[in-house]
């Protein structure tokens, strides 16, 4: 598991499909927002974690289709498949380098593209934290909807249309934890809201991504 996930990590740098691009989406989008919504500091700074979770959700979407795709490609897909090391741990090994590649360096810049969207001070931690323990649950569910678009000719379409409500849940409590930490107000219950759906899609999507791969491979 160690060694896929190394390889993974190693492709997604080489290929240029996970840092740097989600990073530089994830600045654009920041950019361009408050072109759309006016120079009004009091209501970009209300909308800021809504929008910076938006836009950390949209950048994972941005590498979903290269988790297995290149795998399956060369081949290397049918050889884990029949490798003794469990396809479930190929799973969770390839989420996990998808998340270290998007998910985990989106969070640690966030204070600084909510500095731009003028997101209170107070609100900096909670918003690293609630992308840190959110975003795995993106990877996770990401790598679902990569397994079942498997192999389909424009796939990257389908794989955003199966995802993005798969992802409504994550959003709206890992928005609700920035929101609230800004607020200065309780926010144990979305907090562990977002914590049981980041576990509960890693106890069970890699087995039902793995299903999937073990199908579309036959």
């Amino acid at each position: 598991m160690r060694i896929v996930l190394l390889r993974d990590l190693k492709l997604a740098m080489r290929v240029g499909g996970g840092f740097g691009l989600a990073i530089m989406f994830f600045l654009i989008l920041v950019v361009l927002v408050p072109f759309g919504i006016g120079p009004d500091a009091a209501l970009l700074s209300a909308i800021s974690p809504g929008i910076l979770w938006i836009g950390a959700l949209l950048a994972c979407l941005l590498s979903l289709d290269r988790i297995f795709s290149l795998d399956y490609e060369d081949g290397t897909l049918d050889h884990l498949a029949i490798a003794p090391l469990p396809l479930e741990s190929v799973v969770l090994a390839k989420a996990t380098a998808h998340w270290l590649t998007t998910g985990l360096p989106l969070g640690l810049i966030s204070p600084l593209l909510g500095l731009m969207l003028g997101l209170p001070i107070e609100g900096y931690l909670w918003l690293v934290l609630s992308l840190v323990l959110g975003t795995p649950a993106l990877s996770v569910i990401g790598t679902f909807g990569a397994a079942l678009t498997l192999g389909l000719k424009r796939g990257g379409l389908l794989l955003s249309v199966l995802v993005l409500p798969l992802y409504g849940p994550t959003l709206i409590f890992g928005a609700e934890v920035a929101r609230r930490g800004s607020a200065g107000i309780e926010l144990q219950t979305p907090l562990l809201m977002l914590l049981g759906l980041s576990f509960g899609v890693m106890a069970i999507l890699p087995f039902a991504s793995a299903a999937v791969l073990r199908i579309n491979l036959r």
